[in-house]
């Protein structure tokens, strides 16, 4: 029984040696069609490690010739789809640059530009690979306004457009979560200030009339009239653009008690 078994591991063993063996002679031989053939059956078997490794190597032989492109081109395509987003970006940049005008070449730009969506982070963390991705994104809607991935590209920028107003908006937020009121104002209308249009408009405008509000009623009493004024001024602000804002409500309220100091001070005066 155990020498059955012996026989069984050792026959494995050299099956797994004779297919690696096959696969190592053709990489490393000189045949250029075994090369191709063996490069392309990889990709369909989804083996795209392997396949990309096959395409690099084959590329130095096919350099010049009527195979260069679809070999470069698939050799970025194997990474991308192997999710070696780095790489794929590198090898697909490298395509766009030597080949201009291949029939790969707006799928290859797509595929870069989709590499460097995947190389973004959370709204919370570093936005530069952000700014970068964008950029690309907005050059490529430019110089090719009627490509077949117009759409899905419009729809990545979307989405780190919204990363990046979030970012803005939670980085002024969080001034009010630590209870600096003052310079949550500050943070919160400067947000709106440079991006008027920033999708979390309506929250803004919402912890702005708080900040304002909280401060003044912080603040030494000889100061609190000039700062409960501030305080209605936003909530008017928010009110007159959203009359039906879920944050009314609360708002008025404060507005009501803000109203009766006022009152109150005036006659005092």
């Amino acid at each position: 029984m155990r020498s059955r078994i012996l026989i069984a591991a050792l026959t494995a063993i050299a099956l797994l040696s004779s297919c690696k063996t096959q696969y190592d002679a053709i990489l490393y031989g000189s045949d250029t069609a075994a090369k191709y053939k063996m490069a392309f059956e990889l990709f369909e078997a989804k083996k795209y490690a392997k396949a990309a490794e096959t395409f690099e190597n084959l590329s130095t032989y096919t350099r010049g010739t009527a195979q260069d492109d679809t070999v470069q081109f698939y050799w970025g395509l194997s990474n991308y789809r192997y999710g070696d987003y780095v790489t794929a970006e590198s090898n697909l940049n490298q395509f766009i640059t030597t080949f201009p005008m291949s029939v790969f070449t707006e799928e290859a730009k797509f595929l870069r530009l989709d590499c460097l969506y995947h190389g973004t982070y959370r709204y919370e963390l570093d936005p530069m690979p952000t700014y970068k991705a964008l950029s690309e994104m907005n050059v490529f809607q430019i110089e090719n306004p009627n490509s077949q991935y117009h759409e899905r590209v419009d729809k990545m920028i979307d989405n780190l457009k919204d990363r990046l107003e979030m970012k803005a908006y939670k980085s002024a937020y969080l001034y009010y979560h630590m209870e600096d009121y003052k310079a949550a104002h500050y943070a919160l209308k400067n947000v709106l200030k440079e991006n008027a249009d920033n999708r979390y408009r309506e929250e803004i405008l919402y912890y702005t009339a708080l900040s304002a509000y909280k401060y003044a009623v912080n603040s030494i009493e000889d100061r609190q009239r000039e700062r409960y004024l501030v305080f209605v001024d936003d909530y008017f602000n928010l009110i007159s653009e959203y009359p039906e804002s879920k944050y009314a409500k609360e708002l008025e309220s404060l507005y009501t008690k803000v109203q009766k100091y006022l009152k109150k001070d005036n006659q005092d005066g």
